[in-house]
């Protein structure tokens, strides 16, 4: 088995979030660390923090991240060293430290640096931002939705599968003209800005500057096979890698070509890190042949391990 490892992006952040990962010994230094970043325990914030809080982008990047480093470190004497890494949106962090680029600590401090670029970027200009989920139309009908418009494609994902950014306003008019023109879903992204696009062109310029600065090896750990959002291309170089870390931020991601990278690579199962199951229902729906769990879909951290050596003993 090669096994496929994705790390989500905001929007699956939920009050048990941290109910596997909260009590793993390994995981600790990565809950103070966050603490620090955030003010507050996040292990104890996320029970009982209203919808507005969880979801604010600045938290919510920081939380998700955080969610994915822990679980990947309570289950390191399961996860084989030779394996796919891709992350989605803000997940691609994550994934550079799965891959054994950044160290955990600094991945957290760039999250927050990333997230207060990308606030920056969008206090910058008049409106509320947003993102917008559409299934059911081809890119054709998708380009015209968005054309003349402060909108346009955040992310790609199979099966016409479109992640829109924009101007609220924006987006509600093509949500209206989307379900009119036959769209099978249409439903808003409780993300607060307009992620991967070219209203967020300050905020990479930022975090760019901010990579510079940045501790980061060389090249991925032998057996890590990292995946870039914005092409799907293998990560073998850290300088490239991270030129294009930065521009993610304003240029869509390429899901749907990660996840094919990841098939062409040989994988035969893909385990989702969390929070949320979003990424491995996606690999179910466009990969029926191909298992795919989260670790939300386990009520233990000894059952994730158990279906983790399960399906590394099925190769």
């Amino acid at each position: 088995m090669t096994l496929a490892i994705l790390c989500p992006g905001q929007g699956g952040q939920h009050a048990g979030m941290f109910a596997l990962t909260g009590d793993a010994a390994a995981s600790q230094p990565l809950f103070n660390r966050a603490a620090e970043l955030l003010g507050h325990d996040p292990r104890t914030w996320v029970r009982e923090a209203g919808h507005e809080a969880l979801h604010a982008n600045h938290t919510a990047q920081l939380l998700c991240t955080l969610q994915a480093l822990a679980a990947a470190t309570a289950l390191a004497d399961v996860l084989p060293p030779r394996c796919c890494i891709a992350g989605y949106s803000v997940g691609e962090m994550a994934a550079w430290q799965i891959a054994g680029l950044i160290t955990a600590s600094d991945t957290l401090a760039l999250v927050a640096a990333r997230a207060d670029a990308m606030d920056a970027a969008r206090q910058s200009r008049s409106g509320e931002q947003g993102l917008l989920f559409v299934r059911g139309l081809d890119r054709t009908g998708i380009d015209r939705l968005c054309a003349n418009r402060e909108a346009a494609v955040a992310i790609v994902s199979p099966g016409d599968a479109w992640v829109l950014g924009g101007m609220r306003q924006a987006l509600a008019e093509i949500a209206v003209q989307a379900l009119a023109q036959g769209a099978a879903r249409v439903v808003p992204v409780d993300v607060q800005v307009a992620s991967h696009t070219r209203l967020m062109a300050d905020a990479t310029a930022s975090f760019r500057r901010t990579l510079a600065g940045a501790r980061i090896a060389r090249a991925p750990r032998p057996g890590a096979r990292l995946f870039s959002g914005i092409d799907g291309e293998v990560v073998l170089n850290a300088a490239p890698g991270a030129e294009k870390l930065a521009l993610q931020i304003s240029q869509p991601v390429q899901w749907a070509a990660c996840l094919e990278a990841c098939i062409e690579a040989g994988a035969t199962a893909f385990f989702e890190l969390g929070p949320g199951r979003a990424l491995s229902q996606m690999v179910a729906g466009a990969y029926p042949g191909v298992d795919a769990r989260s670790l939300d879909d386990f009520r233990t951290l000894q059952g994730a391990r158990d279906w983790l050596l399960r399906a590394q003993s099925l190769a």
